[in-house]
């Protein structure tokens, strides 16, 4: 989240998706409703057994973004963006979904976008 000083001495920060200047204080973009902030990116490696239950986990810590599920060639099976809204019953068909891609593989690796 890059700072720069605007007209009159006033502080901006650019959204890092677009590039719009924003105030500084301003939680979202206006123009493309992302979240401005630091992101922080941390990836596990989990045996097929283990993917839900740590998905599972990661989704109770709250402060998760973003959820990628990598084989072991790093092709993508799954990508869920995280929102308070999927918690609960939007989300079980994805954690199905997990249960099968489970099946199809014996390591993941998977990846966490995280906000600060």
């Amino acid at each position: 989240m890059p700072v720069i000083e605007g007209m009159e001495g006033s502080v901006l920060v650019r959204c890092d998706r677009c590039g719009v200047d924003l105030p500084v204080g301003a939680q979202y973009c206006f123009k493309c409703g992302s979240r401005v902030g630091k992101v922080v990116t941390e990836e596990f490696s989990v045996s097929s057994d283990d993917l839900v239950r740590k998905v599972k986990s990661l989704l109770h810590e709250g402060n998760v973004t973003r959820i990628i599920v990598r084989d072991e060639q790093g092709k993508v099976f799954l990508e869920v963006p995280v929102t308070a809204g999927l918690i609960g019953v939007i989300l079980a068909p994805w954690l199905a979904a997990l249960g099968a891609i489970a099946a199809l593989v014996s390591e993941c690796t998977i990846s966490v976008e995280r906000r600060e």
